[in-house]
């Protein structure tokens, strides 16, 4: 007996038989630009940039028609926003409170080498014991970064400040970490010691990441991700489940976030341009909401 999943083929085969050959092509929505503008009528224009979250001088300053769109707005929506939750908490949600430690669960030897590429950060040897695995993925990553280089995004939040705009959160720090939790823990162990042992070609990953940017390129972003777990088999699963819940699934609490400033009209809204890619991203999300979304940039 076939399989379900082979009749389902077989009747999809057969319905796009009967489709007129021109229904059948679907061209790709949203894989190219990073400054759209969003309108409906009755209400002022928004806009929706795609930001990158690396501290480069070739991505960080502001273009000029991201500045332009920026003083035609009176609030800006971002990721987040500093000091929404207390440091203090942020550390606490880090921690295992389980009972397990991280090298129970990564393993001596990958444990080393957590303890002595985060000594630089002069983490205390007890927290970096407790950490869980995504956050010593994170801390790994601002190792990298350099000395007081500001990202696009705290550029945009200073400029948004400067003029006195509005701040709105698509997401609070906890929301932020939750997200990250459900991550399975195989997942976060797996790329964790990926990280590890495989630094450079990470670290190399970062050029062809600011070529796409820079180009405005989505589906090269995406791209990216896709080639790294195409290197190392086995790798493939755990970085789609990454892209699943910090990107996909996080896009949906910031499209719930966005419903009512939008309606006011004149929001910014800065997002890592991943959100922004393809059928599951904020601007599909958009234009299945009635806006309509025009690329400018």
């Amino acid at each position: 007996m076939a399989s379900r999943g082979a009749l389902a083929a077989a009747a999809l085969a057969a319905t796009l038989a009967l489709e007129p050959a021109a229904a059948r092509v679907v061209k790709p929505e949203f894989v190219t630009g990073l400054l759209w503008r969003i309108s409906k009528p009755g209400v002022k224009d928004s806009f929706v940039f795609g930001t990158i979250h690396l501290p480069d001088p070739r991505v960080n300053g502001i273009p000029k028609p991201v500045a332009d769109a920026l003083a035609q707005s009176g609030t800006l929506a971002m990721e987040l926003v500093p000091g929404a939750v207390a440091d203090a908490r942020v550390f606490d949600l880090e921690l295992l409170d389980d009972g397990r430690t991280l090298e129970s669960l990564i393993g001596p030897d990958a444990f080393a080498q957590v303890r002595e590429q985060l000594g630089a950060q002069a983490i205390p040897e007890r927290v970096i014991a407790q950490l869980k695995p995504w956050a010593v993925l994170v801390k790994l990553g601002r190792t990298s970064a350099r000395d007081g280089e500001q990202s696009l995004d705290q550029r945009l939040l200073a400029a948004a400040r400067g003029r006195r705009m509005q701040l709105a959160p698509l997401e609070l720090p906890d929301e932020q970490i939750a997200a990250f939790d459900t991550v399975p823990m195989d997942s976060q162990v797996a790329l964790l010691k990926h990280a590890l042992d495989h630094r450079d070609t990470l670290d190399a990953a970062i050029e062809p990441t600011i070529d796409a940017w820079l180009r405005g390129d989505l589906a090269g972003l995406a791209r990216v991700g896709d080639r790294m777990g195409e290197q190392f088999p086995g790798m493939g699963y755990h970085y789609r489940e990454l892209t699943k819940h910090i990107v996909y699934n996080r896009t949906i609490l910031m499209h719930h976030r966005l419903a009512l400033p939008l309606r006011g009209g004149r929001v910014f809204v800065a997002v890592g341009a991943m959100h922004l890619y393809g059928s599951k991203g904020l601007l599909a999300m958009l234009k299945r909401d009635g806006y309509v979304v025009t690329r400018i940039w």
